[in-house]
């Protein structure tokens, strides 16, 4: 059932086939800040990273549909706890379903708005 469900929400969130998409110089993620309470923008480019608390968030590439760009976004992120020298996240986050493939950290919640 669960499976079932993943599949599913994958479809959903998906590009149609045939859909093309264009790939952005930077993305938009929005940190939360679970101890403080506090939320924050950042903004990364392509082949960069930002710091983040104590988390090192690196931005290999952002995509999203080229008809409707304001629609959907898509970006493969690797986030690393600098405090434990271990990556915590590999891989793609989805702006239309933050919780398909979440950061899963203590303090921090990371997801993304956009990319441009």
């Amino acid at each position: 059932m669960i499976l079932r469900a993943l599949v599913l929400s994958l479809a959903l969130s998906a590009p149609s086939q045939g859909q093309e998409m264009v790939q952005g110089a930077t993305v938009t993620l929005r940190g939360l800040d679970r101890i403080a309470g506090e939320t924050t923008e950042l903004r990364i480019g392509a082949g960069e990273q930002v710091e983040y608390g104590r988390l090192r968030i690196s931005l290999r590439e952002c995509r999203f549909p080229a008809a409707n760009p304001a629609s959907d976004a898509f970006a493969f992120l690797e986030i690393e706890d600098m405090r434990l020298g271990e990556r915590v996240f590999e891989g793609w986050m989805i702006a239309s379903s933050p919780a398909l493939n979440a950061l899963d950290h203590v303090r921090y919640d990371v997801w993304v708005i956009g990319c441009q």
